[in-house]
């Protein structure tokens, strides 16, 4: 069994690291607090016995050796960055539940055929600089150069932020691991959502990963907001309100399709001004990407008739089309056999959130595992899973990542 107490204790203790006042954990990447995070977590990878290392990606890497060290290995572990006064348990669930299920391995001198890595993921959240999963695409090989030119809003590229903190843009793909090389990828990560609590189950198998699609309007019109009459406006806001309106509407025909405006800027942004210039981000995501791709053009055909009719120019500018992700068939089986051991049912459920597995379905097969999300709330101060919802997840875990180890 693992050990719960220790789990908990060392959930809370990176819970302090970029704690806010106003309440919530905010830990962008290459940041002091994301360094201090690592720091700790590098701390519990000793004290289980691992060999730790970082990559070219900043990748934190700890290693307990098989018996083959030439076997291909098991990766097990999530992300210890947050997003804006974040929760607790986002993330650092899963890479502290792996570092305790090969602590106790350790303890319990449990030998594997393969060995297992245990993973903390580069900035798997993607807010500094709109650019997520940076760490899992690293291991997959799949950073293009030009993609380390996005900068966050002080004007820093993550070219510039990896090199502030010891990394070397020019040396990303050396990150990426070879084909045949990593037998499995697993997960333990709270849900994010209120299913597994609608139905009074702590835990739940993830079937697949719904692909997030990244999007920016630009909407340019023009215009003196005293001395142009109301008929006779080019004007880009009231062009946003209708295009938002217009994601919420096609996103919600589907039933299976979410739309999400998170950000919206106007320039120069004078309570006088008529906007020059608006931004419309939007985040568009369902498990079928053929159903996703045509919500994408039915929102764009929308947007485009609207600004016609107002007269603004439109501008639609991609961040990034990730294709949903489908989960082992084989790991799911792993991880319905650790329910069972466990006494829990083995209920399965999508991921409407991204995850780093998604990164990794090219290069193995991948599979995750949900722990009850209190209220379903995330991605805030509230986030709260519970210490025995940990520790289920975290021995569903460790059985399914000795299954595949073995």
């Amino acid at each position: 069994m693992i050990n719960s107490d220790r789990l908990w204790d060392r959930l809370g203790q990176l819970g302090s690291i970029g704690k806010q006042e106003a309440g919530g954990i905010t830990r962008l990447s290459f940041t002091p607090e994301e360094r201090a995070a690592k720091d700790l977590v590098t701390g519990f990878m000793k004290e289980a016995g691992l060999t730790v290392r970082e990559d070219e990606v900043g990748n934190l890497i700890g290693r307990k050796e098989g018996n083959n060290p030439a076997a291909p290995v098991v990766l097990v572990g999530s992300h210890i960055d947050s997003v804006p006064n974040g929760g607790n348990y986002d993330g650092p669930l899963g890479v502290l539940a792996g570092v305790e299920a090969l602590q106790t391995m350790q303890e319990q001198g449990i030998e594997t055929e393969h060995p297992i890595e245990v993973i903390a993921f580069t900035d798997e959240e993607g807010t500094r600089f709109g650019y997520g999963m940076i760490g899992s695409r690293g291991i997959a090989g799949l950073i293009k150069r030009d993609e380390l030119e996005q900068a966050d809003k002080n004007g820093v590229t993550i070219a510039e932020a990896m090199r502030q903190t010891g990394l070397d843009p020019e040396r990303t793909s050396l990150a990426a691991r070879t084909p045949g090389s990593v037998k499995a990828y697993v997960e333990l990560h709270i849900e994010q959502g209120k299913v597994l609590e609608s139905r009074g189950l702590s835990v739940g198998i993830v079937t697949g990963v719904a692909g997030p699609l990244w999007l920016n309007f630009v909407l340019e019109g023009a215009g003196h907001a005293g001395a142009t009459p109301m008929n006779l406006r080019r004007d880009p806001m009231a062009a946003a309100a209708q295009v938002m309106l217009a994601i919420e509407e096609e996103a919600g025909r589907t039933g299976t399709s979410v739309g999400t405006v998170g950000r919206l800027q106007a320039f120069p942004g004078g309570v006088n001004v008529i906007p020059g210039r608006v931004e419309v981000s939007l985040d568009l995501r369902d498990v079928d990407e053929a159903i996703r791709d045509e919500v994408e053009q039915r929102i764009y055909e929308r947007a485009k008739a609207i600004c016609a009719e107002r007269n603004v120019t439109l501008k639609v500018e991609l961040l990034q089309r990730i294709a949903p992700a489908v989960c082992s068939d084989d790991i799911q089986h792993a991880v319905a056999e650790a329910c069972e051991a466990e006494g829990l049912e083995a209920f399965r459920l999508p991921s409407g959130a991204g995850h780093d597995c998604m990164q990794l379905v090219e290069l193995c097969p991948v599979g995750m595992i949900f722990a009850r999300s209190k209220d379903g709330i995330s991605h805030n101060p509230a986030e709260f899973t519970t210490k025995e919802d940990c520790a289920n997840g975290a021995q569903v875990l460790y059985r399914t990542v000795l299954s595949l180890a073995k």
